[in-house]
């Protein structure tokens, strides 16, 4: 049985997450406040957990950043995709507006859970020294966490899919619209500039060439 924990501080909202929840099979934790969440979280393993933004203590936010290695919905009165965008780079695996439809949370809680089912071979992408784990969005090279934005993650993923091959721009701008629709031709260069520098601090080396007139592609040396 799937465990889920439940972050909310509205009583209402949280008892009808829990019965709808158990009545899917899952079993149920809660908390009532960020510190609350903290402390669940330091003496339980859940496999995916639901988190409000408004919460009293510490704010949703604030707790994201203790949760590790476990996806993340955030489910918020917030709508400004800022808040989104930033929440999703600091590590959050989905963002729900409240207020939200229960069928669809319940397909994107299946969706985060049936990639925790992979094998650990289809979680992680590798090339080299570098590695990206698609459960938990981190990329490492040499065992050192790299941050990158959205967009960067998502260019290097597209790259380390294929590999062996060069990638048009066009190709890259259509892998990666539907998760960075603010990624352009005139902007792509430098995010890849921009990922290129960080992959560099590690190993002193570059990663992605570019084939002039063409795309890029890893580089092979």
């Amino acid at each position: 049985m799937k465990t889920i924990a439940v972050v909310d501080d509205d009583i209402f909202i949280g008892n009808m997450l829990e019965e709808v929840l158990t009545k899917e099979g899952y079993h149920v934790l809660r908390a009532y406040s960020g510190t609350e969440a903290v402390l669940l979280l330091s003496s339980n393993q859940p496999d995916l957990v639901l988190l409000d933004l408004m919460l009293p203590g510490l704010n949703g936010s604030e707790v994201l950043v203790h949760i590790r290695n476990i996806p993340v919905i955030i489910i918020s009165a917030k709508v400004d995709i800022h808040d989104k965008v930033k929440l999703l780079l600091q590590g959050a695996a989905d963002y729900m507006t409240k207020p939200f439809d229960i069928q669809e949370l319940l397909a994107r809680i299946t969706v985060q859970l049936r990639k925790q089912n992979l094998p650990a071979a289809a979680r992680t992408l590798e090339y080299k020294e570098i590695r990206l784990d698609l459960t938990t969005y981190q990329v490492f090279v040499n065992q050192t966490e790299i941050h990158l934005t959205k967009t960067e993650y998502a260019i290097l993923k597209q790259l380390l899919q294929n590999p062996n091959q060069v990638i048009t721009k066009s190709q890259i701008l259509d892998a990666i619209s539907e998760d960075t629709p603010d990624c352009v031709e005139n902007s792509l260069k430098v995010h890849i500039s921009n990922l290129r520098k960080k992959l560099r601090t590690v190993q002193k080396k570059d990663y992605i060439e570019s084939v002039w007139g063409i795309g890029f592609k890893l580089n092979a040396d």
